[in-house]
């Protein structure tokens, strides 16, 4: 099965409160529906719902109507999560192998940035990678250059500001258009 939609299943059944009083009455032993819903004073058609999307999951396990805790598919799960393989940025292979680092040294996976390099090359790196979402041809209002520079980080001032400092792109004085220099 494919890690990610596992785990935004795991996720999903984590999500409910309800759903983590019927794991949290099972973390003591094996338990049938009734015996689930009398202890948490619940209607027994809610806990065989949530039983049910817990047994979808994997997260619990049902045997001749008695229901346990599936500890290994949440450790599998866990484990997987924190094994370190998460997604990291992937710079294309036609960039040279410096810039190819420091993208993927400050640059999450989709793209965004982590931090903010320190200034020098290593930033005119970066901001290289983010002008690329302008198009020479065209003139940017203060509020669309903002709208574009909000998928890479939220403090748009200071990209904005970076990229006239460092020559990518100009602006009016009053700042009211903005436009990508070639």
């Amino acid at each position: 099965m494919n890690e990610q939609p596992e785990i935004l299943s795991f996720v999903k059944a984590m999500a409910s409160a309800e759903r983590l009083r019927v794991i949290g009455a099972l973390v003591s032993g094996r338990a049938t529906q009734a015996e689930i819903a009398e202890q948490l004073g619940i209607p027994v058609r809610d806990v065989f719902n949530h039983l049910s999307f817990l047994v979808h999951v994997d997260v619990v396990s049902e045997a001749g109507g008695v229901y346990e805790l599936n500890e290994k598919a949440i450790e599998s799960l866990a484990r997987g999560q924190f094994e370190g393989k998460r997604p990291s940025y992937v710079p294309k292979d036609d960039q040279e192998e410096d810039v190819r680092k420091v993208l993927k040294s400050f640059l999450n996976a989709d793209g965004t940035l982590k931090q903010f390099p320190p200034m020098g090359n290593k930033l005119l790196i970066i901001l290289n990678f983010i002008v690329d979402a302008f198009s020479f041809d065209a003139n940017y209002t203060e509020k669309e250059v903002n709208t574009i520079l909000r998928r890479f980080h939220i403090d748009t001032a200071a990209l904005r500001r970076y990229l006239v400092d460092y020559g990518l792109m100009r602006r009016e004085s009053d700042g009211t258009r903005y436009w990508r220099i070639e």
